[in-house]
């Protein structure tokens, strides 16, 4: 008995990752003919598809939903032409649409894509096969069409944050040389895009320096705009000479009129420091108290503390801080930086555990000028991860600061 060689089995199975997706298409068509037509060259091609029919604009309205692609007949008995089409591309979604005209009507079809449809078919020209084509390619056009669309708001939102970023993040406007600063603005939401934090510094005076950081509640780009008017607005006042006292007051009015929102708020540290006498009068309007570094000793600032601004106006209560020696800093900071968690269970880092960061025997190895980030960096460190509220902090020094 002779041998013979037999060729191994192939899997000719298509991976299910390969697989042609499975179209669901609406055909918006009155005639019956030709409904029944598009449905014989459908299964010709023998593509994996679900088609339904309607027979008006408006029966198909309501049956968009979950649509990957449309046959949109141009003579339908409520809507003729390209103005049909216009009608039809104000609900289609996310449906691709492919135009079905006569073969007299091929100018409209060109007309059509020129308005919005991804393609047009000219009845009794197409088979199956290059139906079926037509119909695969509309969609995944409409689906660049999208990915550019949403690009495209993407840049401008990043052109946006650009905007604000010049608005939020001042240069400090001093010139004196008894005190450095040092900024730093972190921002918690994604793709780096701003939120509300903001910080600015004049200096009025030959030794009368004005500070301030705030935080509008919200991460979007209308509360960093609210955060950009109220600095500027901030910074407008001081510079008027506006009375110590009613600064915040008026900022108060700004916000109440310029949120989208009645339950916008927003939560300030003010602080004056009068140099020539080594001290600062300290305003905080529901905003966690400043950190103090003096003396080799880290603790907040005793400071009373007021509402919101925004919720029920009220002065915003002043409190004295003497400043011991020559060598000290001020840091203020938005609740960005204490929100996250400790390390400890569900603890949030807070206050005393920023106090406890800035008293470690590392801290005290870290120039001013880099301390700012490296307490965001311990801090997400102990959260297990980046902080989800932005952070904007100022450091004051004076001498050796600390």
């Amino acid at each position: 008995m002779t041998e013979r060689s037999v060729a191994p089995r192939t899997n000719t199975a298509v991976p299910a990752a390969l697989s042609p997706e499975r179209l669901r298409i609406l055909l918006v068509e009155d005639d019956e003919g030709d409904a029944f037509l598009v449905r014989e060259l459908l299964d010709e091609a023998g593509a994996p598809f679900e088609l339904v029919v309607a027979r008006s604009l408006r029966e198909a309205r309501g049956m968009t939903r979950g649509i990957h692609c449309v046959l949109l007949d141009l003579g339908l008995p409520d809507a003729e032409g390209i103005d049909g089409l216009r009608r039809f591309l104000t609900f289609a979604g996310s449906a691709a649409v492919c135009v079905l005209t006569g073969r007299s009507d091929e100018h409209l079809g060109v007309a059509a894509v020129a308005e919005g449809a991804q393609d047009y078919l000219v009845k009794g020209q197409v088979d199956g096969v290059l139906l079926t084509r037509a119909l695969r390619y509309a969609v995944e056009r409409k689906r660049s069409d999208e990915n550019a669309r949403r690009l495209r708001e993407v840049e401008l939102r990043q052109s946006e944050s650009a905007r604000l970023e010049r608005g939020l993040l001042p240069q400090p406007l001093m010139d004196t040389t008894k005190v450095a600063v040092h900024t730093f603005y972190r921002s918690g939401r994604a793709m780096g895009l701003l939120g509300g934090d903001f910080f600015d510094v004049i200096q009025v005076g030959e030794d009368k320096l004005h500070l301030i950081v705030g935080d509008v509640c919200g991460h979007s780009v209308d509360e960093a705009a609210l955060g950009v008017e109220l600095r500027v607005a901030w910074r407008a006042l001081v510079l008027a000479g506006v009375a110590d006292d009613e600064v915040l007051k008026a900022l108060e009015q700004v916000l109440m009129t310029e949120r989208r929102a009645r339950e916008v708020f927003a939560t300030v540290a003010a602080v004056v420091l009068d140099l020539s006498n080594n001290r600062a009068t300290v305003r905080l309007a529901g905003h966690p108290p400043p950190v103090q570094l003096v003396g080799g000793k880290v603790a907040p600032v005793t400071a009373r503390t007021g509402i919101v601004l925004g919720v029920r106006p009220r002065p915003t209560p002043a409190s004295e801080v003497t400043f011991a020696g020559e060598d000290w800093s001020l840091l203020l900071y938005t609740d960005g930086l204490i929100e996250g968690h400790s390390g400890v269970g569900n603890e949030r880092l807070d206050i005393e555990g920023l106090c406890a960061l800035l008293d470690e025997p590392a801290a005290r190895d870290v120039p001013l000028a880099a301390l700012p980030a490296w307490l965001v960096g311990r801090a997400e460190q102990a959260n297990g991860g980046p902080l989800a509220d932005d952070v904007a902090m100022l450091l004051i020094s004076r001498g050796g600061g600390r």
